[in-house]
């Protein structure tokens, strides 16, 4: 790491400020720590923070805050890494805040269907957790990611076409802001008509207006009964056309995803499977078991009328964990199959009227740009992405997938859609934050500017201010 001896003095003045109220392994200026903190899941360009620390809890969140401050350094939240737009690169240095270490679940209330948890909780610690009350938690981005980092950008997944998306699920937060102090932004109750939303500001901000130290989030009973399917259509229209018409029907589809015919053949390689390679719908039913074997039989009928060439269904857990495996290690199929090569991964989200010619539209560029890749999409909501492989090293590759990524997202809002429906903004998407919500923008601004004066918290993400950009 390259510093002026001016801001190796500082960093080490900082560094005996934090060890006045935190331990030796809470506080890290190790080389391999700070690489380990330089990067995301994403292909932009990384960059060492200064420092690196491990609170434990709320106070010394707050007081790591307030000492930030004090040295007017930038603070970084940082969970497991897995964000896929460069949110958690220190692109200002300053001090990246881990919080694995807090890592706790604090209470089940399993008559409210609530649970507490610290933001260092990971998805599946919790379900572990929770499968002894009989209960879940339904959002499953893929990554096995912290909660805390979930509500940040306000993720979401396969599951979010019944249950919703993070916002949804959570019903106050416990954050510091960036002159330290602790607030509470909802209650335990069901539902307020109280004051401001300050969950659905909080959730999606990204680290930028506060630090997450409690989440109070729902849970749901564990279905009955679950039923998935995989279903094959000769085109794209089809296979979206048929999921519109499921969705119409009313049946309580648990989840729906799209894979492409190029990442079904990328599953086959990866998985050792012999799935046709044809627009394929991966499917899930959550219910009672006379009341989806109803549903089925009507959704049979549904996707008969949009051309379906063959449906499978399996109830058993194993083979249905077998089947869901294949699409949630896609992404693993394309890495492991292009050695050397990065994966760039893009997300918009449009109207779900709009999503075959969304999709259409992209593997039309995709094929243009003759760049490796494939596309899928939690149909159900009209998100869906492309997983391009890339060699970082190749500028030519590199700017190939920048003006991809680009044509997809104006597609996107010239149909009324959003540049971004569960990745979040980070750095990559801030270019398009003026086109996305024009003056509604510059109330963000102000928001920004209210809570968080000077820039510290995740600086140079989300909200776009003078001299800030894509890295």
């Amino acid at each position: 790491m390259k510093t002026t001896e001016g801001s190796q003095t500082n960093n080490q003045e900082l560094v005996s400020a934090l060890l006045s109220f935190l331990t030796d392994e809470q506080v890290s200026i190790n080389e391999t720590i700070l690489d380990l903190h330089s990067k995301d899941e994403s292909y932009h360009k990384g960059s060492h923070p200064d420092i690196v620390v491990y609170p434990k809890n709320a106070s010394e969140v707050s007081q790591i805050i307030q000492k930030a401050g004090e040295f007017q350094t930038p603070i970084i939240p940082f969970g497991v890494g897995s964000s896929l737009e460069g949110h958690v690169i220190p692109y200002k240095k300053g001090i990246t805040m881990n919080f694995t270490e807090m890592n706790r679940i604090l209470e089940v209330k399993e008559e409210d269907f609530l649970v507490k948890v610290q933001p260092g909780v990971t998805r599946s610690q919790l379900n572990k957790e929770l499968k002894k009350y009989g209960l879940f938690f339904p959002v499953d981005p893929g990554a096995d990611a912290t909660l805390g980092g979930m509500a940040a950008t306000n993720a979401s997944g396969t599951t979010s076409v019944k249950y919703g998306v993070m916002r949804d699920q959570v019903l106050d937060l416990e954050v510091v802001l960036a002159n330290g102090e602790i607030i509470h932004t909802g209650s335990l109750a069901a539902k307020s008509s109280s004051g401001y939303h300050l969950n659905g500001l909080f959730v999606g901000s990204e680290g930028t207006l506060g630090c997450f130290t409690e989440l109070t989030l729902k849970v749901y009973g564990i279905p009955e009964f679950q039923m998935a399917g995989r279903a094959t259509f000769p085109t794209i229209d089809d296979a979206v056309g048929a999921v519109v018409g499921i969705l119409q029907a009313g049946i309580p589809i648990g989840r729906v995803e799209l894979v492409d015919e190029a990442s079904i053949n990328q599953v086959n390689l990866f998985s050792e499977t012999n799935y046709e390679i044809k627009p394929t719908l991966f499917l899930e039913f959550h219910g009672n078991e006379a009341g989806l074997q109803q549903d089925v039989e009507f959704m049979r009928e549904i996707v008969a009328d949009f051309h379906c060439q063959d449906i499978t269904f399996e109830t058993d857990t194993a083979a249905r964990n077998l089947l869901w495996d294949a699409r949630h290690n896609l992404a693993y199929a394309y890495v492991h199959g292009y050695p050397g090569k990065k994966m760039m991964v893009t997300d918009v989200c449009v109207p779900i009227s709009e999503l075959a010619g969304a999709v259409t539209y992209a593997r039309k560029c995709l094929d243009e740009i003759n760049l490796i890749g494939g596309l899928t999409g939690h149909v159900g909501d009209g998100n869906f992405h492309s997983l391009v492989m890339i060699d970082l090293n190749n500028e030519e590759e590199v700017n190939k997938a920048k003006h991809f990524n680009e044509q997809l997202v104006l597609y996107a809002l010239e149909k009324g859609g959003t540049c971004t429906g569960e990745h979040g903004v980070g750095v990559g998407k801030m270019k398009y934050q003026e086109q996305e919500h024009g003056k509604a923008l510059d109330v963000m601004r102000k928001i920004k500017n209210v809570l968080d004066p000077n820039h510290l918290l995740n600086p140079n993400k989300v909200i776009p201010f003078k001299g800030e950009g894509e890295s």
